[in-house]
C-alpha cells in the first residue's frame, strides 16, 4: 500500500504529508530562500514557516522565484506570542503577508499557549535585569480562548484558509475547544519515536483535529528551550539504524515513514538537496520494524526535546493543572 501524499483536515481541504520545516534556529535564515526553492523544485507542496523564524520575507521570496503556482503551494504560518491580545491577532497575520509577498495563507497556527508582553511593533519585551528572558502576558497566557476567538475572526476575511493550534497538550485544547466556534484542524506538536503523543493522537483524532509532526526526527531547538540536549536524537537509535541498514534508507526515512504510517504530516527541515530528495520518498514499514518503533517509548520513556519551561518560568505541557497558575517567575 502506498503513503498517504495528502491527509484531509475537518474544514475538508487538504494537506500535503510531507512538508519543508523552515525553522533555522541558532543557524540563521541565510540559507532558507534556496532552500524553499530547491524543495519546490524538488516536488515538495507545503511550506511551514512562522513569524516568530524571522524568514517570511526568505519563505516569500522562494515561493515566488520558484516559479510554481501559488494555488499548487500549502503555506502554513503560526501567530507570534506577542499577538495573542485580540487587537493583534489581525495585525500580526497582515504583516506575514506583507512579509512573505502573499495574499493568504492556508493554514494559521497559534504558535505556542502563551502569550508575551511586546511593543507597539509587536516585538518581545524582555525581563529588566538583562537575563534576556521574556516577560510573560499572564492573563493572555491563561486565555488563549480569546486569542482563537480572535483567529476564528481572520477566516472569513479570506486571508487564512484554515486555523489551528501548535504545541497544545490535552488540557489546553479540551479546554479551548468548550468555547471554540470553530474546531481547529491541526495541531502540529514535537512529535518523534521517543516522544510519540499517543494520548494526545487519540485525543486529536477523537474530535477531528490532525495531529502534525514538527521535529520528526528529534529537532534541535534554540538552546534556550533545548532539553536534553546530551540524549542523542531518535534518528541515532539503534533500532532506527538497523532497520535503515537492512532496507537500505536512511534513519530519517524510516522516522518520517514511522509517523506517516501512524497518520501523522511531518515538516522535517533541511537544507541539503539529498536529505531534501529521500525525505520524500518514504514507505510502509512491515509489522515487525513498526513495532519495534513503537516499543522505544516503553525502553527509554519519553524524551521532550522542546521545552520552554525553563525559559518562561511554568511547564506548558502539564497536563494537571492550565499554567500559569500564579502571575511571577523565579527570576521576578
Amino acid at each position: 500500500m502506498d503513503m498517504p501524499k495528502y491527509f484531509v483536515l475537518n474544514d475538508g481541504r487538504k494537506i500535503p504529508s510531507v512538508g519543508l520545516g523552515t525553522f533555522q534556529g541558532d543557524e540563521g535564515n541565510s540559507k532558507v530562500k534556496e532552500a524553499v526553492k530547491l524543495a519546490l523544485k524538488l516536488g515538495y507542496r507545503h511550506i511551514d514557516g512562522a513569524a516568530a523564524y524571522g524568514n517570511e520575507k526568505e519563505i516569500g521570496q522562494g515561493i515566488k522565484e520558484s516559479g510554481i503556482p501559488r494555488e499548487e503551494i500549502f503555506v502554513t504560518s503560526k501567530l507570534p506570542q506577542t499577538a495573542h491580545a485580540p487587537g493583534s491577532v489581525e495585525k500580526a497575520l497582515l504583516q506575514t503577508l506583507k512579509d512573505a509577498d502573499l495574499d493568504y495563507v492556508d493554514l494559521y497556527l497559534m504558535h505556542f499557549p502563551h502569550a508575551y508582553k511586546a511593543d507597539e511593533d509587536l516585538r518581545t519585551i524582555r525581563h529588566a535585569s538583562g537575563n534576556g528572558k521574556p516577560i510573560i502576558d499572564y492573563d493572555l497566557s491563561r486565555n488563549y480562548a480569546s486569542t482563537w476567538k480572535a483567529m476564528e475572526a481572520l477566516v472569513n476575511t479570506g486571508r487564512v484558509r484554515s486555523i489551528g493550534l501548535s504545541n497544545f497538550n490535552i488540557l489546553k485544547t479540551r479546554n479551548l475547544l468548550s468555547t471554540a466556534a470553530i474546531i481547529p484542524a491541526v495541531n502540529q506538536v514535537e512529535l518523534h519515536p521517543y516522544l510519540p503523543q499517543n494520548e494526545l493522537l487519540e485525543f486529536s483524532r477523537q474530535h477531528g483535529i490532525l495531529l502534525m509532526a514538527h521535529q520528526p526526527l528529534g529537532g534541535r531547538p534554540v538552546g534556550v528551550v533545548h532539553a536534553h540536549a546530551d540524549i542523542p536524537r531518535p534518528i541515532d537509535d539503534p533500532v532506527l539504524i538497523a532497520i535503515a541498514s537492512r532496507l537500505g534508507k536512511s534513519t530519517a526515512q524510516v522516522a518520517l515513514s514511522w509517523a506517516l504510517q501512524k497518520g501523522i504530516p511531518v515538516v522535517p527541515k533541511s537544507i541539503q538537496e539529498h536529505h531534501l530528495s529521500q525525505n520524500l520518498q518514504l514507505f510502509r514499514l512491515c509489522h515487525t520494524d513498526f513495532r519495534a518503533i513503537e516499543d522505544l517509548l516503553s525502553k527509554r520513556g519519553p524524551v521532550r526535546f522542546l521545552d520552554p519551561s525553563p525559559h518562561i518560568g511554568f511547564n506548558i505541557f502539564d497536563e494537571e493543572k492550565d499554567e500559569p497558575i500564579g502571575n511571577r517567575a523565579p527570576w521576578d
